[in-house]
């Protein structure tokens, strides 16, 4: 089960599929996130590259992002997202069937804010970290959960950061922030 923190689904409980690695964000750190964007993310782009449970895509639609894409390449748990998109009636949600590299290299559009929250000890990060400043808005941020601390290096720079148990986050900006 997953708990929506804030905005107009508050308090709202979904189900999420099981899956192997599925580890939703915590509360906790979903609390942070959202209090370094501003808890309000009106007429936001968003992309929730590794959906899963869909607690970072569902919290950003919540607190007003006017366009969410959530990307999750499980079947079952892209099933899951969509019946939760239906159930909330969140019409500002576009489930996509893809891997991450994928979805990436074909992308025409440009995210205010992006959340990687990829499975653990695979190098997902290294692998995407360049194609991810591709569909970057101007200005926008790039929130990224790991098993380690990231190190930005050039042009990434680290805006905010913490730790939550076994779980590192970060909120990146791009360069000078174009």
């Amino acid at each position: 089960m997953l708990r929506i923190c804030g905005g107009m689904w508050r308090s709202r409980v979904l189900r999420f599929a099981d899956a192997e690695g599925l580890r939703p964000t915590p509360d906790r750190v979903r609390e942070t996130l959202f209090n370094w964007l501003g808890q309000e993310l009106h007429g936001l782009k968003c992309l929730d590259l590794f959906a899963g449970s869909g607690a970072l895509g569902f919290e950003a639609a919540s607190r007003g992002a006017a366009n969410v894409v959530m990307v999750e390449n499980h079947l079952p748990t892209n099933r899951t997202l969509l019946e939760n998109a239906k159930l909330l009636n969140a019409t500002q949600i576009q489930v996509e069937r893809s891997d991450a590299l994928s979805f990436l290299s074909t992308n025409h559009q440009q995210f205010d804010v992006i959340f990687l929250d990829p499975p653990f000890h695979q190098q997902w990060i290294e692998k995407l970290m360049p194609q991810i400043a591709d569909n970057l808005a101007i200005n926008g941020l790039v929130y990224v959960e790991s098993e380690t601390a990231f190190i930005a290096s050039e042009p990434w720079k680290i805006h905010k950061q913490g730790k939550a148990g076994a779980v590192h986050y970060h909120l990146l900006k791009y360069g000078d922030g174009t």
